[in-house]
């Protein structure tokens, strides 16, 4: 059976919202973190709602509305999210609130919202929608779980359209420490000459990423999503290799039918020993490029990817912005995208035009 992107909505650092452009409209910015550029929430939420919901929440919320308006569908089949750290802005708050008010007088609403499951179940409360409704927590491949159980409910046949996301947020608190763990610079940088730079630590970011999967063949689906797979702690860089290759092999195909390539390279050294080793071995031949200098470096990093991908084989357009080299690619009909989160959990998903 094969699996369709019936549509897609993406809110990122880039003006993805909302047009039909890819990546037109480059922003740069000179910083250690790049924020979500926000829609008018007012278009897709009652006002009422919006001062009671955090920054994800909205984000989430207005992707997924996004993403079924596009797809011209009212109701989904099932709802599913993926997120690594949930609601921190509300987590945040409640435990801040639980010192400043010794655990006395807590407003629950706080910690009602703070829970993983959130943005899934906002959206499914808006819609009214009673359908199977779920979140996935797998840290670094939080996004390709939800993927992969979406998948497997259109193999069962247990439902169509199904609504699949990535969500996640960055607040002060969690930058600053993921920052003295050093995930992140301590000193601002242009994201736009962040490859030209490589040193310890990259740029954070934030985002939401919705996508519409049917198994129903239409014209006016972006793409197929071919293949999927995930891997943790890899041996080495053979083995990584070797994973990539067998995972080609089994949708019949080899690097030379790839036609571009997007890697998750994001400027820390560390990070992107992988991908120049890649470049220079299995991928010598390929056409690569990059997008974590636009979006940015977080746990669903991975739905930004995905959302360019799909738009790519769908409008036979590469953005100048994402090539690793100064090279012309015109209508590519198979992208294979490679990610990693801290060099621990490894992703592969393989996008074809339809």
């Amino acid at each position: 059976m094969k699996v369709y992107i019936r549509s897609s909505a993406c809110i990122s650092a880039q003006r993805t919202f909302g047009t039909g452009d890819i990546l037109t409209d480059i922003v740069e910015y000179n910083s250690t973190r790049l924020p979500a550029i926000e829609p008018d929430y007012k278009e897709f939420i009652d006002p009422k709602q919006i001062r009671r919901m955090s920054h994800v929440i909205k984000m989430g919320v207005a992707a997924a509305k996004e993403c079924l308006n596009n797809g011209d569908v009212e109701m989904p089949g099932a709802i599913i999210t993926g997120t690594a750290f949930g609601c921190m802005e509300d987590t945040v708050t409640f435990l801040t609130r639980i010192i400043e008010q010794e655990e006395e007088l807590l407003p629950p609403t706080a910690f009602i919202q703070s829970t993983h499951n959130t943005v899934a179940a906002q959206v499914a409360l808006m819609l009214k929608c009673h359908a199977y409704n779920s979140t996935f927590v797998h840290k670094g491949i939080s996004f390709e779980s939800a993927l992969f159980d979406a998948v497997m409910l259109l193999q069962e046949q247990e439902a169509d359209n199904i609504l699949v996301g990535g969500t996640e947020e960055m607040v002060d608190t969690s930058f600053t420490v993921l920052t003295r763990l050093g995930f992140y610079r301590r000193k601002p940088v242009s994201n736009l000459s962040l490859f030209a730079t490589p040193e310890k630590g990259t740029i954070g970011g934030e985002g939401a990423g919705f996508f519409l999967l049917t198994d129903k063949e239409s014209p006016d689906n972006l793409a197929e999503l071919t293949g999927l797979t995930t891997f943790y702690k890899p041996t080495d860089n053979q083995d990584i290799e070797r994973r990539i290759t067998a995972f080609l092999q089994k949708h019949s195909l080899t690097v030379k039918d790839i036609d571009l390539v997007i890697t998750g390279k994001n400027g820390d050294i560390k990070n992107d020993e992988i991908y120049a080793w890649l470049n220079a071995s299995l991928f010598k031949n390929n056409v690569t490029a990059n997008y974590k200098h636009l979006s940015g470096e977080y746990s669903v990093a991975s739905v930004f990817s995905l959302w360019l991908a799909a738009n790519i084989v769908k409008k036979g357009i590469v953005p100048d912005a994402i090539l690793e080299d100064d090279v012309k690619i015109n209508a590519p009909k198979k992208v294979l995208l490679l990610n990693h989160y801290q060099n621990k959990y490894y992703s592969l998903m393989l996008v074809s035009a339809v």
